[in-house]
């Protein structure tokens, strides 16, 4: 039998479910599951129309990506409207020290065009309500206190390195995640207690 607390978190979960496999579709899936990843989170959602010149700036970077004069096998997107995701498969061409700059340097060319932080890391995103939602680390212990967030809240941890860390860690509870070790999860249970 299921309990009625739990029907808000099953449906919850097949919602996080449902992210990671619009992700998995978005993916070229000729990529290994080894590909080295990067990801960004803005500041800020960009609006559709941003996004659409964003990705088109996106594809005329990864199309002519090189390392050493190889091509490397790239692909970028914004995804769910406030992450830039890049992608290297290195099956072929390893990505290189240059072409890594050269991926920050259209990063960074997106930052000024659009007023926005693509590499503030002291800021994390959690779904919330089927919407992502940014925190301030500083402030992330006093949202778990008054309740605004928990253990089961998933969080998008930008840290992955691989295809498949995105496709299996990307979107985790705040329990799983490595921000789970510098907060107390317990303190809201324990106040209302």
């Amino acid at each position: 039998m299921i309990k009625l607390f739990l029907i808000p978190l099953l449906r919850f979960s097949y919602f996080c479910v449902m992210i990671i496999e619009e992700v998995q579709s978005l993916l070229p899936k000729d990529f290994s599951d080894k590909s080295r990843v990067w990801i960004y989170q803005s500041s800020r959602a960009f609006i559709e129309k941003e996004q659409q010149e964003i990705n088109e700036q996106l594809e005329q970077f990864y199309t002519q990506w090189t390392a050493h004069g190889a091509a490397v096998k790239g692909w970028a997107k914004v995804l769910f409207g406030q992450f830039i995701v890049v992608m290297a498969d290195e099956t072929g061409v390893s990505v290189s020290g240059c072409s890594t700059d050269s991926s920050v340097k259209i990063i960074k060319s997106i930052e000024r065009q659009y007023s926005v932080n693509m590499f503030d890391r002291l800021s994390i995103t959690f779904m919330r309500k089927g919407k992502a939602e940014m925190l301030p680390l500083g402030q992330i212990q006093y949202a778990i206190d008054k309740g605004f967030i928990d253990g089961e809240t998933y969080l998008f941890n930008n840290v992955v390195y691989t295809k498949a860390e995105l496709l299996e860690r990307w979107l985790v509870p705040l329990r799983k995640s490595w921000l789970a070790e510098r907060v107390q999860l317990n303190s809201h249970k324990e106040s209302l207690n």
